[in-house]
């Protein structure tokens, strides 16, 4: 089949977080089962990558009243997979991706979709968009009556799109909205994401437990009236991760390579890491890494609330890394200098740190208050950081308690001070047994959490996709 991936981001060309990874990643793991697949952009300032011009695509687009000149260029993948980008210096040409204009720039990309996939003969089996950034493109392709299915992936529903009625009618959106709303399906909300979900012909999400979760009040956020609508449709498919990118037997980033036979070497990342962030050079002390935006759905206010007692209940250190709210990274950087034997604090994207933090730190800290997929935990696993996290989303489906059988980490419930701490010292406290820890160590490397088996499972989706709406079509 040629799938096309309509997404805001891939990494390297574009990445502000996970999302990237999972673009990418997962359009080559399909093309390694023999399929054809491509990717269509927004063409971002800030993109740096070589690019050559289509010839002869130049066209305009009616938008908010007026009208835009679009173009399309392209570039690739690893592996040859071709990536097309929407060109417009008025909307798309910015180099921060997401900001004020964000609406506007992401409804002109979604309102371009049909004329560039035509005018560059795609001809695609299966369209697949991911995120509210993309969550347009179904009725936009809906409405040129496009001749191939739409899968939408909700890799985060707390991201929607939301506007105003004031843009609803200035963007056209309204009529075109009720034109395509079936008569009996729940009123959708004034967000992008909610016509993904209206409209898409399979929805999926990032891991079956989340998918189980947003059918509720407490993780619907809003929108679970649609998605119970919709549920028939609805599947959870857990994220992977490339190993070939994340391998710690081959990562440049680390300062010692090793692979789960080889673990003590493990330890020249340890001092490495500790050294870098000015934390006494000890092998014996427990170190925690957080890799992770600084935002309350990562459990930062959480974290923030038990780091006295972290500090004084412990003897463990702790390095986080990420960027986010400014009160955040403000509260954190205090703490630092407050504590600067146990606590280092990084803020902005470092990859290079991120990828120290994953082969240095003893477990990785994902106190989320809910959790899509993750994908810290996957690459914690396979560079033998043990992961500590709660309860929620696909960490369930991922992370098991060391106290079950096939256990692979440290799980706590609630989402409370006492909960988080009392995992955090049966984590340490599983640190001092060496030899069952470099055991869990081992277990964890040697689990697979590549996409192949999750590659698969949207095979499944996008060939029921395909055959159910050639059914439709007749």
């Amino acid at each position: 089949m040629r799938i096309l991936f309509v997404a805001s981001e891939a990494f390297p060309i574009v990445k502000v977080g996970g999302l990237a990874d999972v673009t990418s990643s997962l359009a080559r793991a399909l093309m390694h089962l023999g399929h054809d697949p491509c990717l269509i952009l927004p063409r971002y300032g800030s993109i740096t990558a070589p690019v050559e011009d289509v010839p002869g695509s130049g066209f305009p687009v009616s938008f908010m009243g007026s009208r835009e000149q679009v173009a399309l260029q392209k570039t690739t993948l690893e592996g040859g997979i071709p990536v097309y980008l929407v060109q417009n210096e008025n909307y798309l040409g910015a180099c921060q991706i997401y900001d004020r204009d964000e609406l506007k720039r992401f409804l002109l990309f979604s309102t371009s979709l049909p004329e560039a996939i035509a005018r560059l003969g795609l001809r695609p089996d299966v369209i697949h968009c991911h995120d509210w950034h993309t969550a347009l493109a179904p009725l936009y392709l809906r409405q040129a009556g496009a001749e191939a299915p739409c899968v939408f992936t909700i890799h985060n529903l707390a991201y929607q799109g939301p506007f105003d009625r004031e843009f609803l009618l200035q963007s056209g959106l309204s009529t075109t909205w009720q034109e395509h709303t079936p008569s009996e399906a729940p009123e959708p909300g004034l967000n992008f994401m909610s016509q993904g979900i209206l409209l898409a012909d399979f929805i999926t999400t990032v891991s079956p437990n989340y998918a189980s979760e947003i059918l509720t009040p407490h993780y619907g956020e809003g929108l679970e009236r649609l998605l119970h609508y919709r549920r028939n449709e609805l599947c959870g498919i857990t994220n992977g991760i490339d190993y070939d990118e994340y391998n710690p037997a081959t990562d440049p980033h680390l300062a010692r390579n090793y692979d789960s036979d080889t673990i003590p070497g493990r330890v020249d990342n340890k001092i490495a890491l500790q050294k870098e962030c000015g934390l006494p050079q000890e092998y014996g002390v427990p170190l925690f890494g957080m890799v992770s935006r600084l935002e309350e759905q990562k459990g930062i206010d959480l974290l923030l609330q038990a780091i006295d007692r972290f500090i004084t209940e412990t003897g463990s250190q702790l390095v986080a890394l990420g960027e986010g709210r400014e009160h955040y990274q403000r509260l954190l950087g205090r703490l630092a200098l407050q504590f600067p034997d146990r606590l280092s604090v990084f803020t902005g994207y470092d990859e290079r740190l991120g990828r120290l933090i994953y082969g240095g730190a003893d477990m990785l800290l994902m106190p989320s208050r809910f959790e899509p997929c993750g994908l810290g935990q996957l690459i914690a696993m396979r560079y033998g950081a043990v992961p500590v996290v709660r309860h929620t989303g696909g960490l369930v489906d991922t992370v098991h308690d060391v106290a079950q059988d096939d256990g692979n980490g440290y799980v706590f419930q609630g989402y409370t001070v006492p909960e988080l701490l009392q995992a955090v010292k049966r984590a340490e406290a599983g640190f001092y047994d060496r030899d069952d820890w470099q055991s869990l160590m081992r277990r964890n490397m040697n689990l697979d959490f590549s996409w192949k088996a999750s590659a698969g499972k949207y095979e499944e989706i996008y060939l029921l996709a395909r055959d159910t709406f050639r059914a439709r079509s007749g």
